[in-house]
C-alpha cells in the first residue's frame, strides 16, 4: 500500500470527518510498473524519504480506524481486493489483520451492492457499457454514468467520494436493497436471517454478471462457523441422493455448484422466498416443500458437507501467506502492543520473546528496514541477502510476487504500447531497476 484515503460519515452519509495519507516504499518490494500507470504515480513520488515509511503509515490508519470504530467499513470491490491488502499490511506490521469485522465494526463492499441492484432494482444505477461492449462495473466508468466528475480516478480520495456518490444512489433509489445491505453487514444477523429461513434467494455476480439461486441451509463449513453452506434447490437433488461418493464429490466440484458458500461476514445479498410467488419458473410452495424435504434428511446434508470440504493446503514457506495459519495468542497480543508502544532500541527483546514465529519473522522485518543497526550481525547479514533474493527471485522455485526482471520486462512492453501519458513513469521505473540490478539498464538503451 502507498495510499491510503477514508471518509467518516453519518448514517445518512453527510460527511464527519477524512483522512489521507501516503507512505514511500517499502526497501524489499519492487513497484508493479502497471500499478504506478494506472495511479499515475512516479518512482521519485514513492520514493520519497520525507514521506513516511510503510510501518508508520499502517500505525496511523489503525490508530484512526480504531478512533472511528465502531463502524461499518465500505468501500468499492473491498472484499475481493483493499481489505486483503490492509490486512496484510496490519498483520506485517504487528497488528491484528481483523480490525474492520471485530470490536463491534462490521463491512460492506459496495461493487456487490451495485450488481445486485443491477437485478433487482435495476432503475437505481445506470450500469455502463465497457470496451468489450459487455456491462462493466469498473468505478472510473460506473461513477461518471451516474453523474460524479471522476476525472481524477485511481487517487484513493477521489476513489472514495466517487463511492459515497453512489452509495447515496442506491440508499435514495432502492432503499430496501440498502437497508438489508446495512442490517446484514452484522455477522449475526445474516446468520439469524439464514437460520431463520427454510429457503431463501441469494444474489452473486460472477464477472459483472448477476446470478440469483434459490437455496435452503444444509449447515456449515467444517472449522469455520463462519461459512454457511446451502443447497441450490433448481439442482435434482434425488439423482444427487443416488451418486457414490467418488461421483457426488465430482458434481459438487463442478458448475453449476450445487452447494454454495456463504460468508456472513461479508454482507451476502439476501431475500427471503416470501418476496416471491414464483422463483425461476417453481412456485414459492414448491421450492418450501423441497428445502423442509432436505433439511430433513440430516444424513445426506452430513454427506454434502463431507464431500464438499475444501482440501487442506500444505503451509506456505512464505511468512505473508501464513497470515490464516491460527490467530495470535493472548500473550503475543500483549507483545504486539508493547512493540508498538517501546522505541526501536527496545524492540528487538520484545521481537525475541514473541512465542509466534510468524511474529518473529515479521518484526525483525520491521527492525532490518527501521534500525538494522539494532539486529546482530548474524541476523542483519541473513536478512540483506533474503531480502536481495526475494527481489531478484533467486533461489525461489516460485515467486508469489514482483521482481526485477518481471517488472523490467512489464516496463518495457508496456513502453512498446506507445502510450505517451505512460512513458515518464516507465522510464523512472526503468531507472531506478537498473540502479537495484546493475545490468538490466542496458535491456532498456533502446527506449
Amino acid at each position: 500500500m502507498l495510499q491510503f484515503a477514508a471518509i467518516r460519515t453519518d448514517d445518512d452519509l453527510n460527511e464527519l470527518d477524512s483522512f489521507e495519507i501516503r507512505c514511500r516504499l517499502m526497501p524489499h518490494i519492487v513497484p508493479s510498473p502497471g500499478a504506478l500507470c494506472v495511479t499515475r504515480m512516479s518512482i521519485e513520488q514513492i520514493t520519497n524519504p520525507v514521506l513516511p515509511s510503510h510501518y508508520e503509515m499502517i500505525c496511523e490508519i489503525r490508530a484512526k480506524m480504531a478512533a472511528w470504530s465502531p463502524s461499518i467499513f465500505t468501500g468499492w470491490n473491498t472484499l475481493g481486493f483493499d481489505e486483503h491488502l490492509l490486512r496484510q499490511a496490519l498483520y506485517q506490521s504487528l497488528h491484528s489483520p481483523y480490525l474492520t469485522n471485530t470490536g463491534g465494526n462490521s463491512r460492506i463492499d459496495i461493487l456487490k451492492i451495485a450488481q445486485a441492484a443491477s437485478v433487482l432494482v435495476p432503475n437505481a444505477i445506470i450500469v455502463p457499457i465497457g470496451d468489450k461492449g459487455k456491462p462493466t462495473f469498473k468505478l472510473d466508468r460506473l461513477a461518471p454514468a451516474n453523474g460524479f466528475d471522476h476525472s481524477n480516478a485511481h487517487d484513493a480520495l477521489a476513489d472514495v467520494e466517487a463511492t459515497i456518490h453512489v452509495c447515496r444512489i442506491i440508499r435514495d433509489k432502492a432503499p430496501g436493497l440498502w437497508a438489508d445491505a446495512v442490517r446484514l453487514s452484522e455477522k449475526a444477523s445474516a446468520a439469524a436471517f439464514l437460520d431463520a429461513e427454510p429457503c431463501f434467494i441469494l444474489t452473486e455476480s460472477f464477472y459483472n454478471l448477476p446470478y440469483q439461486f434459490a437455496l435452503t441451509k444444509i449447515g456449515h463449513e467444517p472449522d469455520n462457523a463462519g461459512t454457511v453452506l446451502a443447497l441450490n434447490l433448481a439442482i435434482d437433488i434425488d439423482q444427487l441422493r443416488a451418486m457414490s461418493d467418488e461421483a457426488l464429490a465430482a458434481r459438487l466440484a463442478r458448475s453449476p455448484k450445487p452447494v454454495r458458500r456463504i460468508r456472513t461476514n461479508a454482507t451476502p445479498t439476501l431475500q427471503s422466498l416470501s418476496e416471491y410467488g414464483r422463483f425461476d419458473g417453481v412456485a414459492a410452495g414448491d421450492l418450501l416443500e423441497r428445502a423442509y424435504r432436505i433439511q430433513a434428511d440430516t444424513e445426506f446434508c452430513a454427506r454434502l458437507i463431507r464431500l464438499s470440504a475444501k482440501p487442506k493446503w500444505p503451509a506456505s514457506e512464505f511468512v505473508e501467506e501464513q497470515i490464516y495459519s491460527g490467530f495470535v495468542g493472548r500473550a503475543d497480543e500483549g507483545r504486539m502492543a508493547a512493540f508498538h508502544r517501546a522505541a526501536w532500541e527496545d524492540r528487538p527483546a520484545i521481537v525475541d520473546g514473541f512465542g509466534d514465529v510468524r511474529l518473529v519473522a515479521l518484526g525483525r522485518r520491521l527492525i532490518y528496514e527501521h534500525r538494522p543497526d539494532l539486529l546482530s550481525s548474524d541476523i542483519h547479514t541473513r536478512f540483506a541477502v533474503k531480502m536481495a533474493r526475494r527481489m531478484t527471485g533467486e533461489g525461489y522455485e516460485r515467486t508469489a510476487w514482483t521482481t526485477i526482471a518481471a517488472a523490467h520486462t512489464e516496463a518495457l512492453a508496456r513502453l512498446d504500447q506507445g502510450n505517451a501519458d505512460e512513458a515518464a513513469i516507465l522510464a523512472g521505473v526503468l531507472k531506478y531497476l537498473a540502479a537495484k540490478l546493475p545490468g538490466t539498464g542496458s535491456l532498456g538503451a533502446r527506449r
